[in-house]
């Protein structure tokens, strides 16, 4: 016969071990809480301020009535100037704009003949950007300072790079490589130390001579040949089955991914040295995941993030990792080309593993 009383007895007992379990309490309330707030905020389709560069060769006033036009949109926004077409393609391939307006040496003479004034090249990497850019390619030009007021239907020509049949696979699959690399190496070693403690083995641990930071690099570098057998999975169906087109060396994106790898192995040592259980270590991994799959640009573009979003979503190894996979591997960009990225990933390893080192020391005191 079921006992109501006993059943009673029991509840109060896990309410209170509950109320004493301070991290998963926290947990309990602040991921809904937080994550309501920043996603709610940040989860935006409406692409805004869009950085491109501009190749005004016509050094007209109609050149610069044209670049206003556009920059009143607010769909784009002017953070570069090239004297070449060349430098503009560079910076795009770099990374450093996601498009660039080219305005040709005989302007005015387009205007007055009713013909395409310029043309946008585009990073088509990613399908919304591109799409954004595309709305801007028939945009009203009416309000010139001169008796000449165009009526055409096509302002511009728009040239997409990378990928000219906007599929979506070409983008989703490489940042997918960043996303099941986050979730599986993170949570790998996220229970590494806690599962130490929780087998009893912690004591014999303490009682070697091993290093601190000998035992953090010892736990990572079993999973980071994990890391790259899912490399070699994720990257060879992509571009067997999706036709997902690898234009990068492969050596550099080796050396990448081996980068992002340390960075979320040691990021999940740093869980593991907070994280009392290993129940409390997973709570804190899928409180990583979900901005890492939402505000790195894997599904939404970083440009369409408020300000407060983007300061978050550059602490992520996520997102720089996000922007040199897709730049290796779509854009044909090695690592010196993304070095503020590189240097990111590489400095974060190196901080990461000292603080787990730090914090492991303290467990032994």
């Amino acid at each position: 016969m079921i006992s109501f009383l006993r059943m009673k007895a029991v509840i109060v007992k896990e309410f209170r071990q509950l109320s004493r379990d301070r991290i998963t309490f926290g947990m309990v309330v602040m991921i809904p809480l937080i994550q309501l707030l920043l996603f709610g905020y940040a989860i935006n389709t409406d692409i805004r301020q869009i950085p491109i560069a501009v190749v005004d060769q016509s050094q007209s006033t109609a050149g610069r009535v044209i670049i206003e036009s556009v920059k009143v949109t607010q769909v784009v926004d002017v953070v570069q100037r090239y004297a070449t077409v060349q430098e503009a393609e560079l910076a795009i391939k770099q990374g450093v704009v996601r498009a660039a307006l080219i305005l040709p040496n005989d302007l005015t003479q387009r205007i007055m003949q009713q013909r395409v004034l310029g043309q946008w090249i585009v990073d088509g990497s990613d399908t919304m950007i591109s799409s954004a850019i595309l709305a801007l390619q028939s945009m009203p030009l009416t309000d010139f300072d001169f008796d000449i007021r165009p009526q055409t239907v096509k302002t511009f020509e728009v040239v997409l790079y990378y990928n000219p049949t906007r599929r979506s696979a070409v983008n989703i699959v490489p940042g997918l490589l960043g996303i099941i690399l986050t979730m599986t190496m993170i949570l790998f070693t996220s229970t590494a130390i806690v599962r130490e403690r929780e087998r009893g083995n912690l004591e014999l641990l303490i009682t070697t001579p091993i290093h601190p930071m000998e035992l953090m690099i010892a736990k990572i570098v079993p999973y980071i040949f994990v890391g790259l057998v899912q490399v070699g999975i994720i990257l060879g169906l992509g571009h067997g089955i999706f036709d997902v087109p690898i234009n990068g060396s492969l050596a550099q994106i080796l050396l990448g991914t081996l980068l992002f790898i340390a960075a979320s192995l040691t990021l999940g040592l740093m869980i593991s040295t907070v994280a009392k259980t290993q129940l409390q270590a997973m709570q804190m991994t899928v409180f990583v995941l979900l901005p890492s799959i939402l505000l790195s640009g894997f599904m939404f573009p970083y440009e369409g993030m408020p300000v407060v979003a983007q300061w978050i979503s550059e602490a992520l190894p996520a997102t720089h990792f996000m922007r040199l996979i897709r730049g290796v591997v779509l854009r044909e960009a090695d690592l010196i080309d993304l070095w503020p990225d590189t240097l990111w990933l590489a400095g974060f390893t190196l901080f990461g593993l000292m603080i787990a080192a730090s914090r492991f020391n303290k467990n032994l005191d």
